[in-house]
This record gives structure tokens, C-alpha cells and sequence, in this order.
């Protein structure tokens, strides 16, 4: 029996084509994954992403900082201002990564968790690990009675103010990364300046029972109810890592892109730093983008460098760019603008090592 969000019966409703995403029941499209894309990329676009698990981590003033401060590779110390966020790696041990995560700090003894669905449970007890050994009085809260809709695109901000007009005195000045608490007839609203796909827009999270009303009403504002597919080569298209394909307990922050997201400046220790501090990667994560046509780039193709093999990570054709494109994990020793040959089936496809990412805001960046 797959898991269902409160708005599977919209879904079905409007003739999605409905798959098993990671035990979930999701939309996959609604008729054109072109136009959703498109959608996002120019106007705006609305993803049900309730499968997400939002976490809220408790305790008294000043734990919750110090739990997290050791549980994740970035700092959350660089969490001054309430509702700011931070993405981050949670890694095990060895530094390989156990997921990747968004965290708000809402108040000192609360900060808010959003984490992958296909791993929520994993993490959840990983963190109760970590709680056991390393924190007193913490509390792991899943917040199963909420919900999310991420509203992406250049004109999302704006539908968003539309469809909830008392939200945009709060949200008008929001920073990225940033959200905020609002006040809301439906009850809880956390209106957030987030998203996976390289544009603007928010990430609402509202009380499951609001959920139905809210998207149909972000509907008649036009905003395009778009689906997994779509989102996957927005976020493809932005340079942003998928769990479980990208990155996984098999690989580093530092073999994945995420060097940024792994603070080993400061003193503070965190789990997999010893690991990560005496690591020397041997390989990277790079963009592709096919030189020539002839086959797309999918996952598990194998790349074939001057310095060695790698593999592809993600592929697909992009529609912003009109071609095919590919996160892959080659040697370390390549550098941006080569060439190399991607194998598709019996075919050695070229293509040219870019950094992510390949489109961001609406422009083209490779």
C-alpha cells in the first residue's frame, strides 16, 4: 500500500499520471512535463511536496544549537536571525552522507528539520542515535499533521501574495533562505523563500486539513500545478543533487559538490569531521552538456576521461538548454571545458565538463 499526501484526490482528480515515488503515490505529470517545466521557468509552477517530512527538534534554550551543531556538517551557528536557514549534509561517521537537509532556527529551544521522504525514517533514527549519546532532553518531533506546497518561478512571489493576501506585509522583505511564522485563519503558516528548482518563490507549510483549499485557491491565481517529473529536470537544470543519486552513504560532501555545505574551519567537532578533515578526494561532481546529439544522458552512464572513467550521476534532456545535460562524478583531475565521451548504449556521446549550475534565475549560465 503506497503513502498518500492530503492532496492525492487533486491529483487524481486532474488526471495525473499517478507513480511509486520511494513508496509514495505521486504526480508524476499532469499531461506535459515540457509545459510544467516551462511553466516554473517562466511564470510559476506549484509542486505537492507534502511527502517531505518536516522534524521540529525541542528542548530547552540553547540545546537544540548545540544537538545540531554536532549532528550536521554545517554550522549552525551561522543561524543568527530567527527564521533563517541552512542547508546542510547529516553524514555518518566515515563522512559519508546520510541525507541532505534544510534547517530553520526558529527559536533556541526550536529549530525545524525538512528532510527527504525515501529517507525520513533512516534519519530520524539516526538523529535519535546522536540524541542518546550526545544531547540531553532533546525531543524529535515529526510533524506529520503539516503539509507543503513549494511555489517556484519568477512570478510565484507575486501569486503567492494573490491567493494569501495577508502574507505579503510579512514576506515582501524575506530574504532567500529565510522564512517566517504567519498568522493564518487555517492556523499555522510557515511561508519559506526556498526551493528545488533555481527560481524564486516559497515553500508554504500549512496544517494538512488547510492544504486541499490552499492549492486550489494558488490554481485560480494561475499558478500551474506541476509534478516529480518537471521538478526533477528543474533541479537537474539548477545543479542541485538528488539523495540517492547524486550523493549517498557511499560518498562524501566532498566527492558530491557540497564542499560548500562542510564547515571544518571552525572548532567545533560534528560527526564525520575527523574523516572528511584527513580526506583527499580523488574524484568530483561536474556538469555535462552534450556536445552533438544522438542519444540523451541518463544515470549510471559510464564517462570515459583522460584521466580515468567516472560515471553519471542524474541525466536528462534539459528543455531550457534544448539539449542533453548530466551531473557526473569524474576524476578529480579533469578540468572545466574539457571534452569527454558519455557511453549511450553503443555510442560514445561528447560532452563538455561545465560547473553547476547549468541554469539559474531564468538564464543560461554554461
Amino acid at each position: 500500500m503506497l503513502k498518500t499526501t492530503p492532496l492525492n484526490p487533486l491529483h487524481r482528480a486532474a488526471g495525473a499520471r499517478m507513480v511509486d515515488f520511494g513508496g509514495w503515490d505521486m504526480p508524476v505529470h499532469y499531461g506535459s512535463q515540457i509545459d510544467e517545466h516551462h511553466a516554473v521557468r517562466r511564470d510559476a509552477g506549484m509542486f505537492d511536496v507534502s511527502h517531505m517530512r518536516v522534524v521540529d527538534v525541542t528542548a530547552p534554550p540553547g540545546a537544540p544549537r548545540d544537538f545540531l551543531r554536532y549532528a550536521l556538517a554545517n554550522n549552525v551557528d551561522k543561524l543568527k536571525v530567527p527564521g533563517k536557514a541552512l542547508y546542510s549534509c547529516m553524514l555518518e561517521q566515515h563522512g559519508f552522507v546520510v541525507d541532505d537537509l534544510i534547517v530553520y532556527f526558529l527559536r533556541e529551544d526550536l529549530f525545524r528539520l525538512v528532510v527527504n521522504a525515501t529517507t525520513a525514517d533512516k534519519d530520524l533514527a539516526w538523529l535519535a542515535k546522536l540524541g542518546e549519546t550526545h544531547a540531553s532532553g532533546i525531543t524529535l518531533k515529526p510533524r506529520t499533521d503539516l503539509a507543503i506546497i513549494a511555489v517556484q518561478g519568477p512570478h510565484a512571489r507575486e501569486k503567492v501574495w494573490r491567493a494569501l493576501p495577508k502574507s505579503e506585509a510579512s514576506t515582501r522583505e524575506l530574504k532567500p533562505f529565510s522564512g517566517i511564522e504567519i498568522a493564518n485563519d487555517d492556523g499555522e503558516l510557515f511561508v519559506a523563500r526556498t526551493g528545488y528548482t533555481g527560481e524564486d518563490g516559497f515553500e508554504l507549510i500549512v496544517p494538512e486539513h488547510a492544504v486541499a483549499a490552499l492549492w486550489k485557491t494558488l490554481q485560480a491565481h494561475g499558478v500551474k500545478p506541476c509534478g516529480l517529473g518537471a521538478r526533477d529536470t528543474l533541479r537537474l537544470e539548477a545543479g542541485m543533487n538528488l539523495y540517492g543519486q547524486d550523493m549517498d552513504e557511499t560518498v562524501t560532501p566532498l566527492e558530491s559538490g557540497l564542499t560548500w555545505t562542510v564547515d571544518l574551519a571552525s572548532e567545533r567537532d560534528f560527526v564525520g569531521k575527523p574523516a572528511l578533515a584527513t580526506s583527499q578526494p580523488h574524484r568530483q561532481l561536474v556538469g555535462l552538456v552534450a556536445v552533438d546529439g544522438g542519444g540523451v544522458l541518463r544515470a549510471h552512464q559510464k564517462v570515459l576521461t583522460s584521466a580515468g572513467d567516472g560515471e553519471t550521476t542524474s541525466g536528462t534532456y534539459s528543455p531550457t538548454l534544448a539539449r542533453s545535460i548530466a551531473l557526473a562524478r569524474i576524476p578529480a583531475d579533469v578540468t572545466i571545458g574539457a571534452v569527454v565521451h558519455v557511453q549511450v548504449r553503443d555510442k560514445r556521446l561528447a560532452a563538455r565538463v561545465v560547473k553547476p549550475p547549468f541554469v539559474r534565475n531564468g538564464k543560461v549560465l554554461v
